[in-house]
């Protein structure tokens, strides 16, 4: 039973706890095709221009 009752907790709160940690979207990371690149301030994928 109590093999049970633990099994039970530890599905309930790791899914919760995992999207917690992941809900910042500073650490998601964005692809873009080539020749764009992700432009934080207009969060979009951009140009990019060569120097």
């Amino acid at each position: 039973m109590t093999k049970i009752v633990f099994t039970a907790l530890a599905l309930t709160v790791l899914p919760v706890m995992s999207f917690a940690m992941c809900s910042d979207k500073s650490h998601q990371a964005m692809s873009c095709s080539e020749g764009m690149v992700w432009d934080a301030a207009q969060q979009a994928c951009v140009a990019q221009i060569s120097s």
